[in-house]
């Protein structure tokens, strides 16, 4: 689920931006202007206009993106927009030349639109949360050996088709044409560089990269109602999944899903708002309901030059099989010795398996198994050792697991026997960013200076298990969140940091000792928006629930030389559901444009972060099993309480938003309290978790057969009978994600109690709105609702 908000808040993606061409000698840091006189005017001090609600990127997110070592680490490659736009191309920096270069720009001039995508890549950029235009993602592919340098370059897919384009500054060639009707869809190249696979009409295929020579490498996906080599919905909404083919270490083999979907009804969308009706006007999912059938997937393995497809022996979501409680897929990694590595979970999420398959035979062999009674999260931490841990133990592999109750990382032999941990402690690994077995050190990112930052740390890959494991050192600077990208020969790396003070910087930096080598990018702080803005950087407070819990907060508060001084009329930013986090410090949170908004109104911002929320390990987020809807809902009411002993809030007049699992925390906090509060904005609410899919769902309610109870009481229909306030439903009416019947079923609810509510609709939306004339509409209206209703 993770749709945060419909405001700003679904993430300017600080790791994905944006365009122009300057060969002159500046670094890149000075060849960027941060914002344009235009956008300076638009933010004064005082009140802000609706429309700056809604803009994209954010302000300060006009940072570039998707950065990354050129095979050689020479150069920096990244996506850039220079006018601030969402419109990016492809540019390359040389730190020694301190010279920036436009390296790739979509030939017909645009690139991707939102227009020019077929449906199923328009529901994958759904999915993905994707905003970005023009080029959206590339790939390096390194010079062959004692080839022509000329032949390194990159390979970036557009809606046309996907194009290479070499250093050497001549026109990018066209290598694979797409269409409407038949697109290429996922393209990777593969790792020696010679090849692209892509997946075409539910079928993998690949292209040779320099002698245009194409091969389907599977067949008789449509006639019998499967795919092959695409993730599906579940995998892509729920798993972070995306792909569903993966190419072997030597390129000479590709792994791959099929998919079988026949067992599933399929859930209809008819679009209500088209002039037209008929197939054009209606949409069919298979869309797997809690408590029903899940799809079925297999794991292939085919040469990538063609040949018969060995099938491993495993089939997810088939519980009268062999092996029933393997029901998902969770993630597919190659070993070194080109076996395959697979974690598949059981349907309740209480145990893993990570099986490993002979490519040749299909046979497996259980590596290890993990149990937990509230659950176990994927995660992407495995990662093959090539010269093993020492000469008792060749081979093994790191792992991350969560069974002391935060995520750290682990060392296995060959045989999945854990020999000791690498970390420890009350914090948690998040990913691991470069491994170095020369040196015996692993570099990772994690939550040790706490739950509010992220950082780069470095600690031993090979410890002494026999004395204590020794404290990671920390390599960057600067309270705030850190993400890295370190370069192929593991001595620099890039760190994209930001703060509630600081929009994104980008450094070079040494991975020695994490001190800057040089700036990247820097945003002027004079400029006006940036300015205004680390100005107006909201406090984070922290405080104890009656049963010692420590919660953080995040205030917003007005202007006491224009509203006076608290208490203020409040509203309460929700969110609150598991696998997110709304307070911490991040220049996300100071450009939350909805919350500056209502700021500049009067109205008090308030966030908080719940039991069942991200980073703080599982025994708070645990806290949600079964009790979705109680524990989250009774936590937003003691922040509430705080505040109004504080003298923030204004008793009486304190309303709630939020988006998605907010929109139901939203809804749910109105009915259970309605002493409290006083309205709520509710979009695109889960409204009865009965309605919704099976991984998420199930995960944290159980079945709806064996605990019915937790289904019930988390149904904001059971209490719609207490409902006393204000209450304003948003819903896109093609959301393929939480369906419009979500609503509807909650109004039949509500008039059934004789209980009012207003509701606003987008008949051509999905989850969240999407087009700039929608999303302003709808800021207009949520405004004109809180100014009557708190």
């Amino acid at each position: 689920m993770r749709s945060v908000d419909a405001a700003g808040a679904e993430r300017s993606d600080q790791h994905n931006r944006k365009k122009p061409r300057l060969g002159t000698g500046m670094p890149l840091a000075d060849a960027v202007v941060a914002g344009s006189a235009e956008a300076a005017a638009s933010v004064q001090c005082g009140s802000m206009a609706v429309e700056e609600i809604v803009q994209h990127p954010l302000p300060g997110y006009e940072a570039p993106g998707a950065l990354s070592f050129s095979p050689d680490d020479r150069r920096v490659a990244f996506l850039y927009s220079p006018d601030g736009t969402l419109h990016r191309k492809v540019f390359t920096f040389d730190p020694a030349q301190r010279r920036r270069e436009l390296l790739f720009g979509p030939p017909d001039g645009g690139g991707l639109e939102e227009g020019n995508l077929s449906a199923e890549e328009r529901l994958r950029r759904e999915r993905s949360r994707e905003r970005g235009l023009g080029v959206t993602r590339y790939e390096w592919r390194a010079p062959t050996s004692g080839g022509s340098t000329s032949r390194a370059g990159i390979v970036v897919p557009l809606p046309s088709g996907v194009y290479f384009q070499d250093l050497s500054g001549s026109e990018p060639v066209l290598k694979l044409q797409s269409s409407p009707t038949s697109p290429i869809i996922d393209p990777h190249l593969s790792p020696n560089g010679s090849m692209i696979a892509y997946v075409r009409d539910d079928e993998l295929h690949t292209l040779g990269l320099f002698n245009g020579e194409t091969r389907q490498l599977t067949y008789g996906a449509r006639e019998s109602g499967k795919v092959h080599g695409l993730a599906e919905y579940i995998a892509q909404e729920e798993m972070e999944r995306k792909m569903g083919f993966w190419w072997s270490p030597d390129s000479k083999h590709l792994a791959f899903t099929e998919v079988d979907s026949s067992e599933i009804p399929l859930y209809r969308i008819m679009h209500q708002g088209k002039n037209s009706v008929g197939p054009d006007a209606q949409e069919d999912h298979a869309y797997p309901f809690a408590g029903a059938a899940n799809v079925k997937v297999r794991l292939g393995v085919v040469p990538s030059n063609g040949g018969e497809v060995t099938w491993m022996d495993l089939l997810c979501g088939e519980p009268t099989g062999i092996h029933g409680d393997e029901e998902y897929l969770g993630r597919v990694n190659w070993m070194n010795n080109n076996t395959l590595a697979v974690q598949v979970l059981n349907r309740t999420h209480t145990k893993l398996k990570l099986l490993k398959f002979d490519i040749r035979t299909g046979k497996r062999e259980v590596l290890l198994e993990e149990y937990h009674d509230i659950w176990i999260t994927l995660h992407d931490s495995f990662t093959p050792l090539d010269k093993g841990v020492n000469s008792k133990h060749p081979g093994g592999f790191i792992w991350a697991s969560e069974k002391t109750g935060f995520r750290h990382l682990y060392i296995h032999d060959n045989d999945g026997v854990c020999l000791g941990p690498i970390t420890q402690g009350d914090w948690m690994v998040e990913q691991i960013a470069g491994v170095n077995e020369s040196s015996g050190l692993i570099y990772f990112t994690g939550t040790m200076d706490g739950p509010l930052e992220t950082n780069l740390y470095q600690t031993n890959l090979f410890p002494d298990w026999s004395i204590p494991l020794q404290s990671p050192k920390r390599l960057t600077r600067g309270t705030g969140r850190h993400s890295v990208i370190l370069d192929h020969q593991l001595l620099r790396f890039i760190d994209v940091y930001d703060s509630m003070k600081s929009p994104p910087v980008i450094l070079l930096c040494s991975l020695l000792d994490g001190s800057v080598i040089m700036p990247l990018y820097e945003q002027p702080l004079t400029v006006p928006p940036l300015q205004k803005f680390q100005q107006l950087s909201p406090e984070i407070v922290q405080f104890a629930a009656k049963d010692g819990t420590t919660f953080y907060g995040t205030l917003y508060l007005p202007d006491e030389r224009i509203y006076g001084p608290p208490p203020y009329k409040t509203l309460i930013n929700v969110y609150g559901g598991p696998s997110v986090q709304l307070v911490s410090d991040s220049w996300m949170s100071t450009v939350d444009m909805r919350a500056q908004y209502l700021r500049s109104k009067g109205i008090l911002v308030w966030k908080m972060d719940n039991r069942g929320s991200a980073r703080r390990g599982l025994h708070f987020e645990g806290q949600l099993k079964y009790n979705i809807g109680r524990v989250d809902a009774d936590d937003q009411l003691a922040g509430a309480e705080w505040l109004i002993n504080q003298g923030f809030a204004k008793p009486g007049h304190i309303g709630l938003y939020g988006w998605s699992y907010g929109g139901f925390l939203s809804a749910m906090c109105l009915a259970r309290f309605p002493e409290m509060f006083c309205c709520a904005v509710s979009g695109a609410p889960v409204t009865a978790w009965d309605g919704y899919d099976t991984f998420y769902t199930e995960k944290y309610m159980g079945l709806p057969l064996e605990h019915p109870d937790a289904y019930e009481y988390g149904s904001i229909m059971h209490h719609a009978r207490s409902l006393k306030g204000k209450l304003l439903l948003i819903h896109g009416m093609i959301d393929e994600n939480v369906h419009f019947r979500h609503t509807a079923r909650l109004i039949n609810a509500l008039m059934a109690e004789g209980k009012p509510y207003e509701i606003l609709l987008f008949p051509d939306e999905r989850h969240m709105p999407r087009r700039l004339s929608d999303r302003i509409y709808m800021e207009e209206r949520i405004w004109d609702f809180v100014k009557r209703s708190l």
